[in-house]
């Protein structure tokens, strides 16, 4: 999977007022159809995983670029807006915020039904993105927002949004399904925020391939002679590197998770990553018991850059990005431009552009 970038959000209550949010909609509307028509609806998936594109975006609609609240009000206004003119332009958007992030395999199959589509690899796509961001890459923010942008190709891409109480922040996950080589192995293609936490276990980092390889033979094992072992490991002085401590697991919630595993050995780390059960404790368990027996280390290096929008004149939040900031200004002149040509569709979704307000 190449994941397209993270950034992070300091963490606002409260909710858009409803006149903005309707206008939010009809201006993303508006917005998203041009964009098909001039560039092809796989572009608005290109566009939605690129955070930069979406924090501008987020301000265009009218949101505040530093709030937390830009992600899921952004991507609830999208999936508005697509149910007007997805079924003509071949885009549609599955899953939210909270229980409606769990929904999400629910509305695809819904879509399934409906277009005749094959769901099974966008709800896989959904799962796992979903796993690798709250299990794989442990950074200290758990999953609240998943929202799920599709085509009627099969094409997708997923943005997502983890929450961290005790400081207060946000992060958001983008995704790329066109970019897909693998789930598991460094699938960052441009990670942003706006700092780096020091402790992160990065089981998706290239640095980790030897854990995920010896994680799959730790589960091979008989995990009744696993568990011998973990017992001489809790006797050893463990790494001072490691903010994982042997009390902090619970062995035999371990052994009922590994004796599910073994049941059904997987043949890979993104197979076991997909098992129902294997969650954070359990890979910071075997990531510890990997280095103890097969000396593997894992990456603990946080992946994540800083970058917010366009940037600013004065530096702030960060200096302009100026390939970007004319490649917006070229994607809204070739709009213009196209319009001008006489293009039919394209100047009636210029004039729907005009009546918003």
């Amino acid at each position: 999977m190449q994941k397209t970038g993270i950034a992070h959000l300091p963490l606002h209550g409260g909710k858009a007022p409803a006149w903005l949010f309707k206008r939010m909609v009809k201006l993303a509307r508006e917005i998203i159809y041009i964009l098909c028509l001039e560039y092809g609806r796989e572009e608005i998936l290109r566009r939605l995983s690129d955070p930069f594109w979406f924090q501008a975006f987020g301000c265009v609609l009218g949101f505040d670029w530093h709030s937390s609240g830009v992600t899921t009000t952004v991507c609830g206004a999208i999936k508005e807006a697509l149910k007007d003119i997805g079924r003509e332009i071949g885009v549609f958007a599955a899953g939210g915020k909270g229980q409606t992030a769990l929904k999400t395999p629910q509305e695809l199959e819904y879509y399934g039904n409906i277009f005749g589509l094959n769901t099974s690899p966008l709800i896989y796509a959904s799962r796992l993105t979903a796993k690798v961001d709250n299990v794989a890459l442990q950074d200290g923010y758990q999953l609240y927002h998943h929202c799920l942008f599709f085509t009627i190709n099969g094409h997708w891409c997923v943005v997502q949004q983890g929450m961290n109480i005790t400081e207060h922040y946000a992060r958001r996950y983008h995704w790329l399904g066109e970019k897909v080589k693998s789930f598991v192995c460094d699938p960052h293609q441009a990670i942003c925020a706006m700092k780096r936490e020091r402790q992160v276990l990065n089981l998706v980092a290239k640095e980790s391939e030897g854990t995920r390889k010896a994680c799959i033979k730790i589960v091979q094992e008989d995990p009744a002679k696993l568990a011998k072992e973990w017992q001489k490991i809790v006797t050893l002085e463990m790494p001072k590197r490691h903010y994982l401590i042997p009390t902090d697991l619970n062995l035999k919630r371990l052994q009922k998770t590994l004796i599910k595993v073994h049941e059904n050995v997987p043949k890979n780390f993104e197979g076991f990553l997909g098992i129902k059960g294997v969650g954070a404790k359990t890979l910071r368990a075997l990531s510890l018991i990997a280095e103890i027996i097969f000396g593997t280390k894992p990456s603990f290096k946080d992946p994540a850059r800083f970058s917010f929008a366009h940037g600013g004149k004065d530096g702030h939040p960060y200096p302009l990005n100026r390939r970007l900031y004319d490649q917006s200004i070229e994607m809204l002149k070739e709009a213009v431009n196209a319009a001008k040509l006489g293009y039919t569709e394209k100047i009636k979704a210029l004039k729907r552009l005009s009546c918003l307000f």
